[in-house]
């Protein structure tokens, strides 16, 4: 048996699985049968060579995919209109059943469209499949902190809670706009009076290098503490600019228009608890920004 045959042998029995994740990430089962087999095709690519977790690496991979077709579908604002929702088998036979498991209701298509992509893909793995945020994170280029807001936020509109998502983008819009202008001033108690005391600055490898280039001392790929985060800001980001970050204000640094580090922000009781720096390419390309 060649490679490919065994790689295709012991891709077969997820099928389902992946399936069912993502029509209910994509709520069309056309999409979901390209998702499915752009994953067999990336599997077929790069094989399994330091794996460990097989079947979650299959329903990573499959999450990271749907999540690029829903960037791309909002892009293009379109909004799928899947007809096997109302075209199931008329008798009882183990397809329908399959096809009404996954089925999640017109009316659950409707208010999943109204989630930014990272939302969606947090709530539906989390929320329907139970995949811890420490999994989440990497498919939405997030930290598992982040990644748990998304789902959070995704799960109160889903409730049926319009209202509170919108004081959410307000607050967010005020707390990330007074950073902002006490970053450029040099304004350090006011820094202090937004930063939570444990906040975590996290900055992946091309945004330490960036800030090291710009002689911006302290940046690591982890920094605790109000102190020392408001140390790195201080008198810094007179370059940046707000703008919305998978839906909720954040900054960017866009010298001639492109984006080349973002600023993304988790709040919790009005205080920034969490900041993440993101600069490298790929995980800027996966994040809805508009600016």
């Amino acid at each position: 048996m060649t490679e490919t045959e065994i790689l295709a042998e012991r891709f077969e029995p997820h099928r389902s699985h992946l399936r069912s994740v993502a029509y209910r990430i994509l709520g069309s089962q056309i999409e979901a049968d390209d998702a499915v087999q752009e994953t067999f095709l990336r599997l077929m690519r790069s094989g399994t060579s330091g794996v460990d977790n097989f079947p979650g690496w299959l329903t990573t991979i499959v999450a990271r995919v749907c999540l690029d077709m829903l960037r791309e579908r909002k892009s293009r604002r379109e909004v799928p209109v899947d007809a096997e929702v109302e075209a199931l088998p008329a008798t009882d036979s183990p397809e329908r059943e399959n096809l009404v498991a996954d089925s999640i209701g017109v009316a659950m298509l409707i208010v999943l469209e109204t989630l930014t992509p990272a939302e969606r893909v947090a709530f539906v793995l989390h929320d329907l499949f139970n995949i811890s945020f420490d999994e989440i994170a990497p498919v939405v280029g997030r930290s598992p902190l982040a990644a748990r807001q998304l789902a959070s936020r995704g799960r109160r509109r889903i409730q049926g809670a319009p209202a509170r998502p919108e004081a959410d983008r307000a607050r967010q819009r005020e707390v990330v706009g007074a950073f902002l202008a006490a970053s450029q001033s040099g304004d350090f108690s006011a820094l202090l009076a937004i930063l939570d005391p444990d906040v975590v600055l996290l900055a992946d490898a091309t945004a330490v290098e960036a800030s090291a280039r710009a002689n911006v001392p302290g940046v690591a790929p982890e920094v605790r503490g109000h102190d020392s985060v408001a140390n790195i800001f201080r008198g810094r980001a007179r370059a940046a600019q707000l703008a919305l970050v998978d839906g909720y204000s954040g900054l960017v640094f866009a010298p001639g228009g492109r984006p080349r580090v973002i600023v993304d922000f988790v709040l919790e009781n009005g205080r920034i608890v969490e900041i993440s720096m993101i600069a490298e390419s790929e995980r800027i390309a996966a994040i809805d920004l508009k600016f």
